[in-house]
C-alpha cells in the first residue's frame, strides 16, 4: 500500500513521516492543509442506528418539520457520498476525542507550516447532530416569522427593516410592547444603523449561558404570548449544545494562539444553516485581526450565492475578517433523493452548467468585495479558497483576478487541491507565485483505508473528465521510459515572491 495507493494519496503515518512530502510540496511553492484521515469503518446498520438515536429528541411535544427530522432511509449519511468524511455520534466522550484529534492536527500544521497552514474540522464530529437539525429548523421558522410580521419576503439583512416595524405591527395586533417580555425581545434583536441583522442574539448564544429554549421565542401574533420557535429540548440536550459550543471555542481559541486557519466543512442541507450561522458567529469572535475561521460554500446548491452575499454583508457591517472556501459540493445525489422522498423542493442546481455558473457568480461576488476593500487600502479583510480540481474554474479565477486588479501577492485568493490529484494545476500555480494548498491526509495505513476507498471512487469519476491529465501522465511515463528515468523525482526551486530579486 505504501508503494502504491497509500503512498500516492497519503503523506505518511504521523507528524514526523509527513515532513518529506511537505518539504517537497513547499519546494514547488505549494503549502499544506493537514488532515488526520483516520476514519471508523462501520456497517450501514450501525451507522443507521447511531444516526437515528442521535437525531431524535427525547423531549415530549416536539413539533418538527419533516425536512428537519431524521429519516431512516437516509440515516447512513455516507449514502452516495465519496468526497466527504462522515462522523456518526456515539457519545460526548467521543466528541471530546474528536476535538483532541483536531487540536493535535493544528499542532502538526503549526509545527510544519509556521503560520501558513490550514486544518479542517466537521461540526457533526463535535456534538449531537440533533441540535444542528433543530437550529436549522429555527432559522427556517425565523424567516417565515419575519415575513409574517413585516410582509418582506427577501433576506432580512437587505430589507432595511428596524425594530419600529415590529412595534407597529404588534400594536396593530393589540400586542402591548410595554410588556416586559416583549420589550426584552425587541431590545435583544441584532441590528445596526442600516437595519436588522438577526432577530435573535446569536453571539449571546455562543458566549453566554443562555438556554436554546429561552432564546428562541417570539411573540405570537394571535395571542400576544411569547412562544418557542424551537422544538422541545431536554435539559440533557441543552447541556449537549453547550458542550458543542465549548469544543468549538476551544478549537478556534487554540487555532488563534497557534496561528492556524481552520476550515469548517460543509454538510447536508438539514445541518448546514446551523453550521453556517454558528461559524459566522465564531468568525465574529475570532476573526478580529485576521481570517482564522473559514466557512465552506457548496456551489451546487441554489441558495449558495444568496447565503454568501448575506454572510459577506454581515462581516462588513459587524467589522470582522471573512474567510470562505468555495467548493462544488459532496452530497448532490443524497440531497436530491431526500428532497424527492420527502416532497420538498430540490435544493440542487438543475445542471452541471448551472453549478459552474453559481461557482463563477460566487467568486465574482467575493472579488467585487475584495476590490471594494482594496480601494480603501483594506485588501485582506476577505480571504477566499478556490477548492477545485476543475482546470477551467482555476483558469477563470486567475483571469478574473487580473480583471479586478487583484494580484497573487495580495494573498486574498488561494487555491486548493487534494494530494495526489491535479498536480499539473497545483504546481505551476505555486511556482508562478499564487497561493496554493494541497489537502494532505496522514495516518496509519490500516486506519486510513476508508479514506482511501473514497479517494478511489472519487478519483475514478474525476479521471473520466480529466482527459488532459491522463494524456500528460502517459506522455511523462513514455518520456521516463525512453530516457531511462523510471525513478526520477523532480525537485522544485521555488523562491517566495518577497525573496525574489527585483
Amino acid at each position: 500500500m505504501k508503494a502504491t495507493f497509500y503512498g500516492h494519496f497519503v503523506a505518511g503515518e504521523d507528524q514526523i513521516k509527513i515532513q518529506p512530502t511537505l518539504e517537497r510540496l513547499h519546494s514547488f511553492g505549494v503549502k499544506s492543509i493537514l488532515d488526520y484521515s483516520v476514519e471508523e469503518d462501520i456497517s450501514s446498520e450501525t451507522a443507521e442506528r447511531r444516526e437515528m438515536e442521535s437525531c431524535e429528541s427525547k423531549a415530549e411535544g416536539s413539533n418538527v418539520l419533516e425536512r428537519y427530522t431524521p429519516q431512516r432511509k437516509f440515516a447512513d449519511r455516507r449514502y452516495q457520498v465519496s468526497g466527504a468524511r462522515t462522523y456518526f455520534y456515539v457519545n460526548e466522550a467521543q466528541c471530546e476525542k474528536n476535538m483532541e484529534t483536531f487540536i493535535n492536527c493544528m499542532d502538526a500544521v503549526s509545527d510544519a507550516t509556521k503560520g501558513t497552514g490550514f486544518a479542517a474540522i466537521k461540526m457533526t464530529a463535535l456534538g449531537r447532530p440533533q441540535v444542528l437539525m433543530q437550529l436549522s429548523e429555527v432559522i427556517y421558522r425565523t424567516r417565515q416569522y419575519f415575513t409574517q410580521v413585516t410582509g418582506e419576503s427577501g433576506p432580512m439583512m437587505f430589507s432595511d427593516i428596524n425594530t419600529d416595524v415590529f412595534e407597529k405591527r404588534f400594536r396593530e395586533e393589540n400586542i402591548h410592547t410595554d410588556n416586559p417580555a416583549i420589550r426584552e425581545w425587541l431590545d435583544n434583536m441584532t441590528y445596526d444603523t442600516k437595519g436588522l441583522i438577526h432577530l435573535f442574539s446569536w453571539s449571546g448564544l455562543i458566549d453566554a449561558n443562555i438556554l436554546l429554549s429561552d432564546l428562541f421565542r417570539v411573540p405570537n401574533l394571535n395571542t400576544g404570548q411569547m412562544e418557542p420557535i424551537i422544538s422541545a429540548l431536554t435539559t440533557e440536550e441543552e447541556e449537549m449544545f453547550k458542550n458543542m459550543m465549548r469544543r468549538l471555542h476551544t478549537i478556534f481559541r487554540y487555532a488563534r494562539e497557534r496561528d492556524v486557519r481552520v476550515m469548517v466543512d460543509a454538510e447536508q442541507t438539514y445541518f448546514q444553516p446551523a453550521i453556517s450561522r454558528l461559524t459566522l458567529e465564531m468568525m465574529k469572535k475570532y476573526n478580529q485581526e485576521k481570517a482564522i475561521v473559514f466557512n465552506t460554500y457548496q456551489c451546487y446548491l441554489k441558495e449558495t450565492l444568496n447565503n454568501l452575499s448575506l454572510d459577506l454583508e454581515q462581516s462588513y457591517r459587524q467589522k470582522f475578517f471573512f474567510g470562505a472556501k468555495l467548493v462544488r459540493g459532496a452530497y448532490m445525489e443524497q440531497e436530491r433523493a431526500r428532497a424527492d422522498e420527502l416532497g420538498y423542493e430540490d435544493p440542487v442546481n438543475p445542471s452541471y452548467e448551472a453549478t459552474t455558473q453559481m461557482y463563477h457568480d460566487c467568486l465574482e461576488e467575493c472579488l467585487r468585495r475584495i476590490k471594494f476593500n482594496k480601494s480603501f487600502g483594506d485588501t485582506q479583510k476577505i480571504a477566499i479558497m478556490i477548492a477545485s480540481h476543475n482546470e477551467d474554474t482555476v483558469g477563470y479565477t486567475v483571469n478574473k483576478m487580473q480583471d479586478y486588479g487583484i494580484h497573487p501577492q495580495d494573498r486574498v485568493i488561494c487555491f486548493g487541491q487534494l494530494l495526489g490529484m491535479c498536480d499539473h494545476i497545483s504546481l505551476p500555480l505555486g511556482q508562478a507565485g499564487y497561493s496554493v494548498y494541497k489537502y494532505v491526509p496522514y495516518g496509519p495505513v490500516n486506519e486510513v483505508l476508508p479514506y482511501l476507498s473514497r479517494r478511489a471512487t472519487e478519483n475514478g469519476s474525476i479521471l473520466i473528465k480529466l482527459e488532459k491529465e491522463k494524456q500528460l501522465l502517459k506522455r511523462e511515463l513514455w518520456r521516463r521510459i525512453t530516457h531511462g528515468q523510471m525513478f526520477y523525482k523532480p525537485k522544485g526551486n521555488y523562491i517566495p515572491v518577497g525573496a525574489r530579486p527585483h
